[in-house]
């Protein structure tokens, strides 16, 4: 099986990383688009798909694919790619796509033999104004 995941949070204090007062948002909409290359002799079989999923309570979303013969977990150099980009905010305080809106920074978290987990670069929103009272100038 392999595991596509990552996160979405609001950047309270629009400083394009997680702060304190930043927190991880639930019921945003991601766009999930990935290609993997599978690994059979003289064949160049591969598998693509795009997907929609909405964050869970903890800003997380997840879309799990079935094995599939030849795919196997991909070392830093081979050519499995995916994509996420933000499509929707659940807050109507934090609905701004951030500067990290898209993302194909891929990181390989897990390598065991039935098991693949990639993990997507956190993506965010942020308010229109910023909060300086909160925030700070």
């Amino acid at each position: 099986m392999i595991i596509v995941m990552g996160l979405v949070y609001c950047d309270v204090c629009t400083t394009n990383s997680f702060s304190r007062h930043s927190y991880f948002l639930p019921g945003a909409e991601v766009q999930i688009d990935c290609n993997f290359r599978a690994y059979v002799p003289k064949t160049k079989e591969q598998v693509s798909f795009s997907v929609n999923r909405t964050t869970d309570k903890h800003g997380v979303y997840m879309v799990e694919i079935p094995s599939v013969d030849g795919i196997e977990c991909a070392e830093a150099d081979i050519a499995s790619t995916c994509q996420a980009s933000l499509v929707g905010s659940s807050s109507a305080s934090c609905n701004i796509p951030g500067y990290g809106s898209t993302t194909d920074e891929m990181a390989i978290k897990s390598r065991h033999p039935n098991l693949c987990i990639y993990s997507l670069a956190a993506m965010n929103f942020r308010p229109s104004k910023r909060n300086a009272r909160l925030c700070g100038k």
